[in-house]
Formats: structure tokens, sequence, C-alpha cells
């Protein structure tokens, strides 16, 4: 299954973007991905969907989470392509499925988060054949700030005050805004891949 083109993931507005620590920025996930697939998990927060990407060694790289600043129609129309993964722990009891969480935090690759908006811009001189992917940082509603901090708290990640959209965070979409979209999409991370 081919991976989704970049303009499928700028259509998707705003996304809750979980990529490993030692990546360099929020898209590195995006460069080393081979396959990915969807999932959905129902807990007392209630439901959380996502993307999950996987590198060359199956592991999971970069993972995208449904916000309800996410445009759910793009959302739908990507994941009606995508296998869904399959969750060995449906069949457990609750004590065996919080072991597994605890284990997964203690032992597994270190996440970071981030609130993003992709963007997929025209490929310039000496990057012909190739489709681009950029990110920039958006404000996100009440309710999408609320379900950010769910996942940042079930997934056990310290960055909560990314989230937040205080004075800090609010200047910097400022400075991005006045820059321009292109150079603001730069300031977050900037990856190239090849398209057939």
């Amino acid at each position: 299954m081919p991976l989704p083109h970049p303009h499928e993931l700028a259509a998707l507005g705003a996304v809750f973007c979980l990529y490993r620590v030692h990546a360099g920025s929020e898209l590195d996930g995006w460069s080393q991905a081979v396959r990915v697939n969807s999932d959905s998990a129902l807990d007392s927060d209630g439901l959380c969907e996502s993307l999950q990407f996987f590198d060359r060694d199956d592991q999971c790289c970069w993972r995208l989470y449904l916000l309800p600043d996410t445009d759910f129609l793009a959302w739908e129309r990507l994941l009606a392509g995508l296998p869904a993964q399959r969750r060995p722990e449906a069949g457990l009891g609750i004590r065996e499925r919080l072991w597994r969480r605890v284990a997964r935090h203690l032992g597994g690759p270190v996440w970071r988060a981030n609130v993003l908006r992709f963007h997929a811009p025209p490929a310039g001189p000496g990057f012909a054949g190739q489709s681009l992917l950029a990110a920039s940082l958006p404000r996100l509603s009440t309710c999408g700030a609320d379900v950010g901090r769910r996942i940042v708290r079930r997934e056990g990640i310290d960055d909560a005050g990314l989230i937040d959209d205080c004075c800090c965070r609010q200047a910097a979409n400022r400075a991005m805004l006045a820059q321009g979209q292109d150079d603001a999409a730069q300031a977050v991370g900037f990856n190239t891949r090849h398209w057939a």
C-alpha cells in the first residue's frame, strides 16, 4: 500500500503528530516511512483514531491523530484506502493491557508531539519529479486542545505545554504568518520524497 500523497495530508488540516525523540524534526518520520495503517482505540476518554507509519524495520516511526480541528471528510477519504491495524491486545483482560501499556512506555521509543498543519508546496527547480511535504503550527480550538491533552496523557508524553495556546506559541504563529506560508513551513521542518 503506497503512502498518502502530500496533498492528501495537506487536506487534513490540523492533526496531532507524534514523532520519535531521536528524529531531527517532526517530518523525519515521514521521510523514513514505507507503509501506513489506520488505528482506532476506545478507552475511558472515548474513541481515538490515528494513522501509524512504519519504517523499513517495521517499527512505528510517525503517528498522526484525528482532532476535532481535522477535516473529517479528508480523514475518512484517506482512511478508506488503508488497512486497519490488527490489535493483539483486543482479547486480553484489562490488567494485561495495562501492563503492556506500562512496558511500552518504559522500554519503547520515546515520543515527542506537536500540532501540525501540512502543506504540499510546488516542487521548485532541482526538485523535478518530487513532491514536497512541509508543515506549520496551526491554532487549535478549545475542543481540539482538550483532545490533544488527552492524547499526550494517554501516550505518557511530557510535552503537555505544547498544546496550551500561551503567549510564546501565539507569538511564534504571528511571526510565521508574517514571514509567509512557505517560510513558516520551513521553520517547523521540511522533507522531500520521490513520487512516481
